[in-house]
C-alpha cells in the first residue's frame, strides 16, 4: 500500500464514502501480512519508496503464485522477477505482462513516467539484464530509454548514441567479459552511473567476477556498482535517483 493509496482512502472516510471499519479492515495487514511460509510486507513503499517485489528464482511455483496474489490484491500492481512463463500463466493477473528477455512479470505499473533513465548494454548477451534494470525502473515511474550492443569490440557504436548521456538524469551500464564499459562512458559523462556486470564471458570471466572487478577498480570516479547479473537492483537505485528532485 503506498502513500496515494492510503491518502485516498482517508479521504473517502474523511467525506463518508467509506466507514471506519471498511478502513480497518484495508489497513489490517499493515505493516505486514503473515503467510506463514512468507510474510509479506505491504508497507516497504511507505518506507523505502520501492514496495516488495517477488523474487521469484528457487521458490516453489505455488509460492510465488501466492505471494504475487496477495500483494497485487493489496496493491493492485505487482511485479515479479526471475519467472517461468508457466507461472505467468498459472497467475493470470488481469493486464499483467511477461518479459520474456528479462523473465519479468508486472502489472499495474505506474501510468506517469517521470525523469529519464538511460540502459545500455555492452553485448546482445547483456540484454536480459539491462532488460531487468529497465523494466523495474519504468514499473515504479520512471521514463526510460534502452540502448543495446554498443560494446568496447566496437566503439564507433557507442558515439553514435552519445547525445543521449547528456539528456538522461542517470545511466545504467551493463556489461560481460572483462566489464570496461562502464569505465569508458563514465569517463564521457557527467551523469550518475549505475555499472552492473554480468556472468556473460568463456572461463577466465569467472561467470561475472572478471567484469565486477573491472568494474569496482575503475579509474573514473563516482560509479555504483551492482552485484553480478543484478539488473533489478540497478533499476531500483536508478529509479531513485532520477527521481530526486522530481517527487
Amino acid at each position: 500500500m503506498d502513500k496515494q493509496l492510503i491518502q485516498s482512502l482517508l479521504e473517502q472516510v474523511k467525506a463518508g464514502h467509506t466507514t471506519v471499519e471498511e478502513a480497518l479492515v484495508r489497513f489490517r495487514h499493515l505493516p505486514f501480512e503473515d503467510m506463514d511460509f512468507a510474510k509479506v510486507d505491504h508497507h516497504r513503499q511507505l518506507r523505502n519508496g520501492i514496495m516488495e517485489v517477488v523474487y521469484g528464482e528457487s521458490k516453489q511455483p505455488d509460492e510465488v503464485i501466492a505471494i504475487a496474489r496477495h500483494i497485487y490484491d493489496k496493491n493492485k500492481k505487482v511485479l515479479i522477477t526471475r519467472v517461468s512463463e508457466d507461472i505467468y500463466k498459472a497467475l493470470s493477473i488481469e493486464g499483467s505482462t511477461y518479459h520474456t528477455a528479462s523473465r519479468i512479470i508486472e502489472a499495474g505499473a505506474a501510468d506517469i513516467k517521470n525523469g529519464s533513465v538511460l540502459v545500455v548494454c555492452a553485448g546482445t548477451s547483456d540484454i536480459p539484464v539491462a532488460e531487468e534494470a529497465a523494466i523495474t525502473a519504468a514499473f515504479f515511474g520512471s521514463a526510460t530509454k534502452t540502448i543495446y550492443d554498443i560494446g568496447v569490440a566496437g566503439l564507433h557504436r557507442l558515439f553514435k548514441h552519445i547525445h543521449f548521456f547528456d539528456e538522461a538524469r542517470v545511466i545504467v551500464v551493463v556489461a560481460g567479459m572483462e566489464g570496461a564499459l562502464p569505465s569508458v562512458i563514465g569517463g564521457l559523462t557527467d551523469k550518475p552511473l549505475i555499472a552492473v556486470p554480468t556472468s556473460v564471458g568463456y572461463g577466465a570471466s569467472l561467470h561475472g567476477l572478471t567484469a565486477l572487478f573491472a568494474m569496482l577498480n575503475s579509474c573514473v570516479p563516482g560509479i555504483a556498482v551492482m552485484n553480478i547479473n543484478n539488473g533489478f537492483g540497478a533499476g531500483c537505485l536508478a529509479h531513485k535517483i532520477n527521481m530526486i528532485g522530481l517527487s
